[in-house]
Parts: C-alpha cells; sequence; structure tokens
C-alpha cells in the first residue's frame, strides 16, 4: 500500500472499529419503534455501512410509518450525532492503522471518504488528531464515487496509482466506478461480501 501515490480511505471500520456504535445508535434512535421494525433496520444498517444516515432515516422512518419530512429528518440526524459522535472518538483503533497514516511517504497524498456528514468527520478527525495527515476530508452528502471523481480530477491523480480501502459494498462500487483498484478491510459484518468480492483483502494495517 506504501507503493501506490494516492489512498482513499473509509473511515468507520477502516480507520475506527465504530460501525457496531452506530448499529447501537440506530437501535437507541428508534427504540420507540416496533421489535420488528428494528430489526430490519439493524440488518439494513449492516448491508449498508456505507450508506449515509440522511439516506437510511428516511427508509426507517417509511418503515415505521413515521413523518417523512426534511425536518423530521433533520431531527433525527441531528439526535444520531449526539448519540455517536463521542463514542466514535473514544472507539478502538483499526489494529495498526496509527503507524501506518504516521509513516506516509512524503510523496503520498491520503484522503478520508467518509458516509459521515462533513462537520462531524472533520470534528472527530480533530479530536483524534489525525486531521493533519490527510489531503482532503469528504464527508456526506457528497457521494464516494462523486468524491473519488473529484479527487482525481483535481489533484490530476492516475487512477491505476491510486487504492481505496473500504469495509463495504459502497466502497467498492464507488471505486470500480473510478477504475481504482479496492481492497477490503475484512471484519465480522462484512463476510457476505468477502465471499462475493475478488479483490485483495486485509483483516488490519499490521503488516503493512
Amino acid at each position: 500500500m506504501h507503493q501506490v501515490s494516492n489512498i482513499f480511505f473509509d473511515f468507520d471500520g477502516v480507520i475506527k472499529e465504530s460501525v457496531e456504535v452506530k448499529t447501537f445508535a440506530f437501535i437507541e434512535l428508534f427504540q420507540s419503534f416496533k421489535n420488528d421494525v428494528l430489526v430490519k433496520i439493524k440488518k439494513h444498517h449492516l448491508k449498508n455501512s456505507g450508506m449515509s444516515r440522511y439516506e437510511k432515516i428516511p427508509i426507517y422512518l417509511d418503515w415505521a410509518g413515521e413523518k417523512n419530512t426534511d425536518s423530521q429528518i433533520e431531527k433525527y440526524a441531528e439526535n444520531f450525532s449526539l448519540l455517536v459522535k463521542e463514542k466514535v472518538i473514544s472507539s478502538n483503533w483499526v489494529d495498526g492503522v496509527e503507524s501506518f497514516l504516521k509513516r506516509k511517504k512524503n510523496d503520498q497524498l491520503f484522503f478520508i471518504l467518509t458516509a459521515t456528514p462533513q462537520d462531524e468527520i472533520e470534528d472527530i478527525l480533530d479530536a483524534i488528531n489525525i486531521r493533519h495527515l490527510f489531503d482532503e476530508v469528504i464527508g456526506s452528502p457528497t457521494k464516494k464515487s462523486n468524491a473519488i471523481k473529484f479527487l482525481l480530477s483535481e489533484y490530476s491523480l492516475t487512477a491505476s496509482n491510486s487504492l481505496m480501502i473500504g469495509d463495504s459494498r459502497v466502497d467498492y462500487e464507488a471505486a470500480l466506478y473510478n477504475s481504482v483498484p479496492f481492497i477490503l478491510r475484512r471484519t465480522s459484518i462484512n463476510k457476505n461480501l468477502q465471499n462475493s468480492l475478488n479483490c485483495q483483502m486485509i483483516n488490519n494495517f499490521l503488516y503493512e
């Protein structure tokens, strides 16, 4: 991974072990809903970990028969942020990733692409003191496929000399859309994806 010039990183599940944090937050957020709806929410969230909360919340409100207005979506999104922000900051690092990031070569470019809202991910990166290691950070509402396309153009990057590291199908499809090689970070949650993809995979960054 240190041989390529540009690396695009997902955040949850790649840099921090924070996917489960958000799973529990969604359950807490919608705890007043019926149990069968909560089961559907959990399954959907885990299957679509790279999807923005602004895409998920309207789906979950529909399932519960709740009002699906812009103000209602924003209210739930704000409450979700309050539930997860500090928990993400305090969650465990993916093994070896801190050292990997700090060994960045001078001529390498590192980027974060995440479904987390822009302001929130910037606050999180500042809190864990790694914001300075990334040349650019792009969060929601920008889709990851569009973010990669923009960065390739903005920095005059070559797709074949770049790399996307993610843990979800959204990450894989964003890389594929832009002809960028992809590495899947294996987790206990994405086993079905591990079985369906033909790409390089890693458990952590300890030996990279």
